[in-house]
């Protein structure tokens, strides 16, 4: 994807395996939502508060990390999701960390009412913030809150 050029502060939005399966996977944990109906919500919502979104979708651990290297030098803020991810790697842990950019991470489901497992994210041991547990409008609350702390960066 090309970098993006605005005058406003540019959002990466990275959403990790499995997230291309939304509305068929799961519906009763996750919704019926697909991602692209979640990427056309941030969409309007980035609009309405303006940020410029930067949305993307890997189910590749080593590709999640690239971006988020990437981010460092093309974005101003990383909201993600990083699915299974979040409870397992290291990798996009210290990618996080070196983009030295804010962090919000978003699940839609709650993952503390979940299995034990999902109790831990790495994800958030770089995060500004965490949302869960409210579907797609927790990436709405990301955006919003991104915004929030963007403004106050400048």
């Amino acid at each position: 994807m090309t970098a993006i050029q605005s005058d406003r502060p540019t959002v990466l939005i990275l959403n990790g395996p499995n997230l291309n399966m939304l509305g068929v996977r799961q519906p009763e944990i996750y919704g019926r939502d697909t991602l692209a109906d979640i990427e056309q919500a941030c969409a309007d919502e980035a609009e309405q508060i303006e940020l410029e979104i930067d949305f993307r979708q890997s189910n590749h651990e080593g590709e999640l990390v690239t971006w988020i290297q990437e981010a460092r030098s093309a974005h101003d803020g990383i909201i993600v999701n990083a699915g299974a991810y979040s409870h397992t790697s290291v990798a996009i842990l210290d990618a996080l960390n070196a983009a030295e950019l804010p962090v919000i991470e978003v699940h839609l489901s709650n993952i503390f009412r979940r299995d034990a497992f999902r109790h831990h994210s790495y994800v958030s041991l770089a995060a500004t913030g965490v949302v869960c547990g409210l579907g797609v409008h927790g990436y709405l609350l990301a955006l919003q809150a991104m915004a929030r702390l963007l403004e106050t960066d400048r």
